[in-house]
């Protein structure tokens, strides 16, 4: 069935539906647009399903969050004591994340399935550490997470409180794939309740949950003694994170938070953050930054929307805010972790940090001082929870941190997805640590460079947008595949990971990769620097990072500007 056919067949099937018959009425002799909404149905992978707020197979409504929850409920019937343990739903502040979370209630609902429903919204993490507490079979977000505010999603998690797997979203595909959008079954939200297949939860589940993450603090005594100076200006950006985030942070001592008030309380259209509600853009600091200054804060911290992302801004030498990237957050909280356990006497023999290959390789280095080892995982959370899970099936290793450079962090095994919750209380403590001794945390960070190298790296992307930007994007990762380059920026191709082969080239040699088959090209240059090309998961755009050693940090961002310029260079070579 073409696009313009499966148009057609919506309105007939769902022309009960007065808004969906009025905005897709709207576009009938725009055939651009109808094909872009029709052309395909929006994606589900292991992130799940993401995509732009509106009515077609390739938007997100209400009747793709049905076929999914069907499909997925069809999954769950297939596992034994599966719709007895139940499934947790928790949403975020964006458009229609209410709704939406209510529709999948009452699929799951209609075939039998109990539901544990947030009362109202929730951080990720929160709706990760539900599945674990309460023993759910799976767990449902409405979330874009980071994304503008046109979009909204769709995640499911897995009883072990990470995101589905692979091979596991595959199996949940093929039972979505195989359902037309009007055959999900639902079921009316009294009825559903009535019945006892629907439970509202909300205060007691928080209260289990902050207590958890109050026990990973790693010096209770410092954080009251500092507490009472130190100052932090906060932004949830009208996102989920605003109650937890405050909640924690006071309770371990930290008196004097300073939230920005335009940016408190939910908001949809995310009027004050700029392009995005993302922490990684400098622009969405803006209102934080003006405050900082009034109050004379050490740091700025922001979550994104579903609170699973933390961006934070320092004091630099003079006295003017400075942007972190992931990887130095994530390395300063790492050398924080550590550091505390080893002084406590607890860092195990066999401890492990977990983090994505595109992230910095200055924490194996951090690691490695410690006496504890680090383990690479695909790109993507799920890849590390599932880390957490084959150490405690196996006792080999005990988690201690986890980290991407999208500013995405955990420590703590009860949540099985990154926790902006966690990660605010630990670098608020990881400030006053430094603050004690006299430093900020930006002068911290500068120690840490001296003693372990300057690493530095880079990341752009390729926006390739629509049907046409799917058969770019899938062009020019065969175009690369065809021949790597000798070197970049005079830095020799010593290596070629293809993770969607599986293999890892090298002086003509042929070794087999042990990860999960995946459209990333790795190249592995002298002295420690490498490239990486992968295809977003979440978001219709190409991501090129670049990373670097060197003696100094100007030497060292200036080769990491070097690199990413040939790799910019050797992309748009590519390009069809």
């Amino acid at each position: 069935m073409d696009a313009r056919q499966m148009y057609e067949k919506w309105l007939r099937d769902f022309a009960q539906d007065p808004d969906l018959v009025r905005e897709l009425t709207a576009i009938a002799g725009d055939d651009k647009e109808i094909e872009d909404r029709f052309y395909r149905g929006l994606e589900f992978g292991t992130a799940g399903m993401r995509g732009v707020i509106g009515y077609g197979t390739n938007r997100m409504n209400a009747y793709n969050v049905r076929r999914a929850t069907q499909g997925l409920a069809n999954f769950i019937e297939k596992v034994e004591g599966g719709p007895q343990r139940g499934v947790a739903i928790a949403y975020d502040s964006r458009r229609f994340s209410p709704e939406f979370a209510l529709e999948a209630a009452k699929v799951l609902c209609a075939n039998g399935i109990k539901v544990y429903l947030y009362e109202s919204l929730r951080p990720v993490p929160v709706l990760s550490f539900t599945v674990r507490h309460l023993h759910c079979i799976a767990g449902i977000v409405i979330t874009a997470s980071h994304n503008p505010k046109i979009y909204n999603g769709y995640k499911v998690y897995w009883e072990d409180g990470g995101q589905l797997p692979p091979e596991r979203a595959s199996e949940v595909l093929s039972y979505i794939n195989a359902l037309d959008y009007a055959s999900a079954k639902t079921m009316d939200e009294q009825a559903a309740k009535d019945a006892g297949l629907l439970t509202i939860i909300g205060k007691d589940v928080d209260d289990v949950y902050i207590s958890r993450v109050r026990a990973l603090c790693v010096q209770p005594e410092l954080c009251r003694e500092m507490g009472k100076t130190m100052r932090i200006v906060y932004s949830p950006l009208n996102g989920s994170g605003n109650v937890p985030v405050r909640r924690i942070l006071k309770e371990v001592g930290f008196e004097n938070v300073f939230v920005v008030p335009e940016q408190e309380k939910p908001d949809p259209d995310f009027t004050t953050v700029g392009a995005a509600p993302n922490p990684e853009n400098y622009s969405a600091f803006d209102l934080a930054r003006a405050l900082a200054v009034r109050e004379n804060a050490d740091v700025i911290f922001a979550t994104d929307p579903d609170c699973d992302r933390l961006g934070c801004l320092v004091r630099a030498g003079d006295g003017s805010f400075i942007v972190l990237t992931g990887n130095q957050i994530g390395c300063i909280l790492e050398n924080y972790v550590l550091s505390g356990r080893k002084a406590a006497g607890t860092l195990p023999a066999n401890g492990a940090v977990v983090k994505s290959i595109v992230s910095t390789d200055m924490a194996k280095t951090i690691a490695a001082a410690f006496g504890v080892t680090t383990f690479d995982v695909l790109t993507g959370f799920k890849f590390i929870a599932e880390k957490i899970q084959q150490f405690e099936d196996t006792g080999s290793h005990e988690f201690l941190f986890g980290f991407e450079e999208s500013y995405g962090f955990l420590a703590g095994t009860f949540v099985r997805d990154k926790d902006a919750v966690i990660a605010s209380m630990l670098l608020a403590e990881a400030a006053a640590w430094y603050k004690k001794r006299g430093m900020t945390l930006y002068e911290g960070l500068m120690e840490l460079y001296e003693k372990y190298g300057y690493y530095s790296e880079k990341v752009t992307s390729f926006a390739l947008e629509g049907k046409d930007g799917l058969s770019k994007m899938v062009s020019l990762m065969a175009n690369l595949r065809a021949g790597a380059p000798e070197g970049f920026a005079g830095k020799k191709v010593l290596a070629v990971r293809d993770y969607k082969k599986g293999v890892r080239v090298a002086g003509g040699a042929e070794e087999k990769l042990n990860y999960p088959a995946s459209d990333v090209l790795f190249y592995e240059l002298e002295g420690g620097a490498w490239v990486c090309i992968r295809p977003s998961g979440t978001e219709p755009k190409v991501k090129v990072y670049v990373n670097a050693v060197a003696e100094n940090h100007e030497a060292s961002s200036a080769l990491t500007q070097s690199l990413l310029d040939a790799a910019v260079k050797f992309m748009n070579d590519n390009m069809d």
